[in-house]
């Protein structure tokens, strides 16, 4: 089989994995450029194979950090143009043939992939931004890197607004996080302020203490979109509609969340909320 050919069924694999199973990856939807979507979905393929290593199955720790580091030699090499054969990795080294500076976001990426490893909670909400600028902002700047809209100014915006998306989800997860992943993603700080224990998260204690802290945190992640705002403006055509409607489906879960009365339950968003999304997104 020739080189070309092993590209074209590399980028085939890893178009196949993103529509197969695609979930909360904030920007690969149909409304990118045509440009963009064959790199997005290798990029995609990366995230979620390594995000597999932390999350899934029942390998010990030590075995998980150990897949993540071999996982890290392949995008090395294929950085070096010496992919191995598996796809992801060819299409990958294609990829940043054409844009060497996306080396650093990918690696960001697998340092919060570790963390999910390591880490099961985080004591100050520096901490938790922290986490975020390695497992969200490098989203947003991957995007912006390819599509060629990456200036200081704009990967500010992006940053606010990945690092706001991944706040958000932790709220709508923070039963599933802690029962199924132990994982807790308040800040204990917030918590010791609020006078919020981890037993009354472990036994879903839904309490007003909790929801003031967790509206707490509802606060900080909307101040942070709307930081972000500016960029669904700056950015041109399709691109900076499929950043406005990311923006307006994340205020509509913030409203969600702000009137859910269980915590511990997920956000529903209504058929009208919907049109909400829509509506802001394109007028606004």
């Amino acid at each position: 089989m020739s080189d070309y050919s092993k590209i074209v069924q590399a980028y085939a694999f890893c178009q196949k994995m993103a529509r197969d199973h695609y979930e909360n990856f904030p920007v690969a939807s149909w409304l990118l450029p045509k440009a963009l979507r064959k790199p997005v979905s290798v990029i995609y393929a990366f995230a979620r194979t390594a995000d597999d290593f932390a999350d899934e199955g029942d390998a010990t720790p030590e075995a998980r950090l150990a897949q993540l580091a071999d996982y890290e030699r392949a995008l090395l090499n294929a950085a070096n143009n010496n992919p191995n054969e598996d796809p992801v990795f060819i299409a990958l080294a294609d990829v940043m043939n054409n844009d060497p500076l996306l080396l650093q976001p990918l690696q960001d990426l697998l340092i919060a992939f570790r963390a999910d490893v390591t880490t099961k909670n985080y004591q100050t909400t520096e901490q938790l931004l922290q986490y975020c600028r390695y497992s969200a902002n490098p989203v947003g700047r991957l995007i912006l890197q390819l599509s060629g809209h990456d200036s200081t100014q704009n990967l500010l915006y992006s940053d606010a607004i990945c690092s706001a998306l991944q706040l958000i989800n932790f709220l709508q997860d923070i039963d599933i996080d802690y029962q199924d992943k132990q994982r807790l993603y308040l800040p204990l700080d917030d918590m010791k302020k609020f006078s919020v224990s981890e037993s009354d998260i472990a036994q879903g204690q839904n309490s007003p203490q909790l929801a003031q802290c967790v509206n707490h945190q509802i606060d900080r992640a909307h101040n942070m979109l709307m930081a972000g705002k500016p960029l669904g403006r700056a950015l041109p055509g399709r691109l900076g509609l499929e950043i406005r409607l990311t923006l307006s489906g994340g205020l509509q879960v913030i409203k969600a969340l702000r009137r859910r009365r269980n915590i511990f339950t997920q956000p529903l968003l209504r058929s009208h909320d919907w049109l909400i999304i829509a509506s802001r997104a394109v007028f606004t």
